[in-house]
């Protein structure tokens, strides 16, 4: 089952060299989640070939400009293109007033319903969950609400092996139960361990997004483990009192988040504009945590 992100964007407040303001894409079985929305999102859309009309959930991870600046654009796009689907954006609470203010500026009316979801600050839990997916939210610390998202793959169950069950004469009604965990109770009392007609499903993947804060370790609870994580590192560890101000990580900050959190694998973005280039912080971010890649634009990862 496919599982993978995207990168759409990949830098800060300002466009630089190539780069765009944040934005990425998760795919998970074909279905396609959108994760903050700076300008030149739409754009990334189309270099990538990706079909953003199957987009139905939007994440929205707080309000600052290089987040969500290009979202009104791909809303209005939806509607130009003639969406008909519901569109679901999960966000603090301001931005669904100053997308209604936008819209009813330009006198636009949308044809499809805009359903909004709104986080509330300092809140954790889950926001969506469908039968293969749910995405749980959890507080970061910036100069305004921020929140981190875990998009992690529902429980899968057990495989049962008919084979080894015949053995055993198992009727179909028990067949639910067993791949849920249950043993099964023969006739006479004996019962057959779950292990020996079942085997274990592939384990549950895991993607944590964690954009603009300040070095937090009360996150680990919850990216902890997780098979690919995304982190803020905007800037260099010779600039760590620049981050402190602004609330924001360095690169050897993100290294370490990584390492305490046990992940298998971090990729960086959220570059300040003020990097040509980017080898010097991969450098530092790799001291701390190998396993380390940038979140280069039009780059896929597969988790």
């Amino acid at each position: 089952m496919k599982f993978e992100v995207s990168i759409l964007g990949s830098n800060s407040a300002i466009p630089a060299f190539g780069r765009h303001p944040t934005s990425q894409v998760l795919n998970h079985d074909e279905q396609l989640y959108l994760i903050d929305c700076g300008e030149g999102t739409q754009m990334r859309f189309k270099s990538l070939g990706i079909k953003y009309s199957r987009i139905e959930h939007i994440f929205i991870s707080h309000l600052h400009g290089d987040h969500i600046f290009g979202l009104i654009g791909l809303l209005t796009s939806f509607n130009l293109l003639g969406r008909q689907k519901a569109l679901h954006i999960y966000a603090h609470l301001p931005l669904q007033e100053s997308i209604h203010q936008q819209l009813q500026i330009g006198k636009t009316k949308l044809n499809y319903l805009l359903q909004f979801h709104p986080i509330e600050p300092d809140s954790t839990g889950i926001l969506f969950q469908s039968s293969k997916l749910k995405v749980f939210t959890f507080p970061l610390s910036h100069k305004i609400d921020c929140n981190g998202f875990l998009f992690e793959e529902i429980f899968k169950l057990r495989k049962f092996n008919p084979e080894k069950a015949a053995v055993f004469n198992i009727p179909k009604e028990h067949i639910p139960a067993i791949k849920e965990g249950a043993n099964f109770v023969m006739e006479d009392g004996t019962v057959i361990a779950n292990e020996l007609i079942t085997e274990a499903a592939k384990a549950c993947r895991k993607y944590a997004y964690v954009t603009d804060t300040e070095y937090l370790e009360s996150i680990i609870p919850y990216i902890q483990g997780a098979d690919l994580l995304y982190h803020e590192a905007t800037f260099d560890n010779s600039l760590e009192q620049r981050a402190a101000a602004t609330k924001h990580s360095t690169s050897t900050q993100a290294g370490m988040m990584a390492k305490k959190a046990g992940v298998k694998k971090l990729i960086v973005g959220h570059f300040s504009a003020k990097y040509k280039s980017l080898e010097g912080l991969l450098k530092e971010v790799q001291e701390i945590f190998p396993n380390a890649e940038l979140a280069l634009e039009e780059k896929v990862f597969a988790i």
